[in-house]
């Protein structure tokens, strides 16, 4: 990539991954700004010549060892965050998808420095990114409709 995340001329793309296991989402605390300390779905930049669900599932790996099958794409969510005199320090537009674990335990490292599988009911509480809760609603209703077929 040859434009910074800091201050970038326009929207940055990215992919995540809602990972369902026995009724659970997979969620890890972000290990690096932005949000660092807040939890998410494991997920980052969509590289050049790579799908949405290829990027996801590439940073579901990367991030935390976990492999999965898509079962569908959420929503976009997007992440404006500007800085004291108002310019935009982080513009990203994610692809929020869900699916299924498959293999791996899940591990911590540098991008993800905690790790949960969480129901509905853990969400509440919990430090996270924005836009999660109601991007984990949609992720949850849509793993149950899967589930049901």
């Amino acid at each position: 990539m040859t434009e910074s995340r800091l201050y970038p001329s326009r929207p940055i793309l990215a992919a995540s991954v809602a990972v369902f296991r026995d009724g659970r989402a997979l969620l890890a605390a972000r290990g690096k700004p932005p949000s660092e300390g807040l939890f998410s779905l494991p997920g980052g930049q969509v590289e050049i010549g790579e799908t949405l669900a290829e990027a996801a599932l590439r940073e579901l790996r990367e991030e935390v060892g976990v492999e999965a099958k898509l079962i569908g794409l959420i929503a976009p969510l997007e992440f404006i965050e500007r800085d004291r005199e108002g310019r935009i320090k982080h513009h990203i537009v994610i692809a929020a998808h869900a699916a299924r674990w498959v293999s791996g335990e899940p591990r911590t490292g540098p991008e993800a420095k905690e790790i949960r599988w969480v129901t509905e009911r853990d969400i509440v509480g919990l430090p996270t990114t924005p836009g999660l809760a109601a991007i984990l609603e949609r992720a949850f209703a849509f793993d149950r409709r899967e589930s049901a077929r």
